[in-house]
């Protein structure tokens, strides 16, 4: 029972983090149509840019955390407005090549400023182990599952309650209609991506302070695409359950069957979803007709 319940934990934890990465993939496909293949990168970037504020430069953790929130707002939109902007009216397999450019880009980036090593960064939260219903966990790992929970609820009010939020939902829904009630469909666009890469660098945040600041996190964003495959992508509950199943599939597999096995079973996910409901177990059903 130990067991199950330090798993439990570990797979809720890591699938909160892998919900709130999913999440800005989720906001720029339904804002914008583009499926970002540099999500990973994003996290990184996160990652990366909140240790130099905090420990390079030793910033305060709350000024820290606001630097990385503008930096982030910053990349996303100068990415929008420069990169994904002038790319509108072309064909989707151009778009997707071109995000994987991006993906390369940023990746290089870290690379040549901070190398490959990985980087120690002073615990955000206390590792102590702590004892739940008879399963001994860190503490760092509830902490994180519960900042990201206290995120998507955030992040789910705002797109229920705000009129930015209401108007995201608007231009997801149908651009045309948007635009005639006067909504400004590149502002949404913008926003989009900057909120997506907030919610990067909140994941990449959390993700590096239980494992370490390194460029290993890439290949953790790559499991955003099970997630939003699983849970549909172009729905945001659908990100959370999806994140969440996805967490707690990797820990079971990894603590009752085999750590490498573990890496493999979010693909394989994938592709059954894909072959038995490919728009997802939330996602909306699209028919075309030519």
């Amino acid at each position: 029972m130990s067991t199950f319940i330090t798993l439990v934990i570990f797979g809720l934890s890591e699938g909160a983090i892998l919900a709130l990465a999913a999440l800005g993939f989720v906001l720029i496909y339904k804002a914008t149509g583009v499926i970002n293949f540099a999500q990973g990168e994003f996290l990184l970037m996160g990652a990366y840019t909140f240790y130099t504020a905090w420990v390079i430069f030793q910033l305060p953790l709350i000024v820290a955390l606001i630097i990385g929130i503008v930096i982030a707002v910053i990349v996303g939109g100068v990415v929008e407005r420069f990169i994904l902007r002038p790319m509108v009216g072309q064909s989707h397999i151009s778009i997707i090549m071109v995000t994987i450019g991006l993906a390369g880009l940023l990746s290089a980036l870290v690379q040549m400023f901070y190398g490959t090593q990985p980087r120690a960064m002073p615990a955000l939260f206390p590792t102590n182990s702590v004892s739940v219903l008879g399963g001994a966990v860190p503490a760092n790992r509830l902490w994180v599952l519960l900042i990201a929970a206290i995120v998507l609820t955030l992040l789910t009010l705002f797109f229920q309650k705000s009129k930015h939020g209401i108007a995201m939902r608007a231009v997801a829904d149908d651009q045309q209609a948007a635009m005639t009630v006067g909504i400004s469909v590149r502002r949404v666009f913008a926003m989009s991506w900057g909120l997506a890469a907030i919610s990067a660098l909140i994941a990449g945040i959390l993700l590096a302070d239980v494992t370490a600041v390194e460029m290993n996190i890439v290949s953790f964003g790559l499991l955003v695409f099970p997630v939003v495959i699983l849970g549909g992508l172009d729905s945001v509950p659908g990100t959370i359950v999806g994140g969440l199943t996805i967490g707690l599939l990797t820990a079971f597999v990894s603590g009752y069957l085999d750590p490498g096995l573990a890496e493999v079973i979010p693909y394989i996910v994938l592709v059954l979803i894909l072959l038995v409901r490919p728009y997802g177990v939330f996602g909306e059903k699209r028919i075309e007709r030519v």
